[in-house]
């Protein structure tokens, strides 16, 4: 199958890309659906430490990546090493993303199809990607935008911030990191949030329908929707109830952080 070595400045263009597989270091990474061809472009790059590009036509694949840099390895990578690329990739929509980076700061928009993205402490930001979505990171933030669909992540110590979402399935879990989820939900939504001690704040439209389920070890609750019943215990704290006809449902878990529920403008 073809294969390139990228030591500078390059842009390139490739047949029919089902399946993209990216992994970087430093830098910057953009990932962009596209109705045009699959073009990779390369803006900077250390030439010291090249990226290695693979096309495998019979699987309609595309591979961009350090030839040491593994997926097993990525999120336990801790040389200390210099490499860097700027790296923008179109392909199209429904195709499958896989995307890693250590340090390097990455966009993934648009697409429809499944996508994963690891990052050791690089922030990743989700924009307008539907289908099923998967973000795993140490230290690294995560932003999603314009949410349709599934999303899980999980985090030692990065953050969530979910704007404007409209999720079937969001499934959160960090150690410390904060949650914050801007959400509007479809019926059956199903949203699990979970921290030790990072905070959590969810904001949901006026009129809402949906089971709320809210639990913390030393935590504060609160809510701004009077129809939650708040019941205290010697080191149990629960927020629960049901708004309207309540066909989704929402749960937050914490042992020492506190749980924030806001009402939102109504849909």
């Amino acid at each position: 199958m073809p294969q390139w070595t990228i030591e500078g400045p390059e842009r390139m263009t490739f047949g029919r890309v089902a399946s993209l597989n990216v992994r970087t270091v430093a830098g910057k990474l953009a990932i962009l659906a596209s109705d045009g061809p699959p073009t990779l472009e390369v803006t900077e790059i250390d030439s010291a430490s090249p990226l290695i590009v693979t096309y495998d036509e019979a699987l309609n694949e595309l591979t961009i990546a350090y030839k040491d840099l593994t997926w097993d390895g990525l999120l336990g990578w801790l040389r200390r090493d210099r490499r860097s690329a700027n790296v923008s990739i179109t392909v199209p929509r429904n195709c499958t993303v896989n995307a890693g980076v250590v340090t390097a700061s990455a966009v993934v928009a648009g697409f429809e199809n499944d996508t994963h993205a690891r990052s050791v402490s690089g922030e990743i930001v989700l924009d307008g990607v539907s289908g099923d979505v998967s973000a795993t990171t140490v230290s690294g933030d995560v932003e999603s935008r314009a949410m349709v669909g599934n999303l899980a992540f999980k985090s030692v110590s990065g953050d969530l911030t979910v704007a404007d979402g409209s999720p079937r399935r969001l499934r959160a879990n960090s150690v410390s990191g904060r949650i914050t989820a801007d959400l509007a939900l479809p019926p059956t939504a199903h949203v699990t949030l979970n921290t030790v001690s990072g905070g959590i704040l969810v904001r949901l439209p006026e009129t809402v329908e949906t089971d709320v389920t809210f639990r913390s070890t030393s935590g504060r609750l609160a809510s701004s929707f009077d129809e939650l019943t708040t019941v205290n215990k010697p080191g149990s704290k629960s927020l629960s109830g049901r708004l309207r006809g309540g066909m989704a449902s929402v749960s937050a878990v914490t042992v020492s952080a506190d749980i924030t529920l806001l009402k939102g403008d109504k849909e």
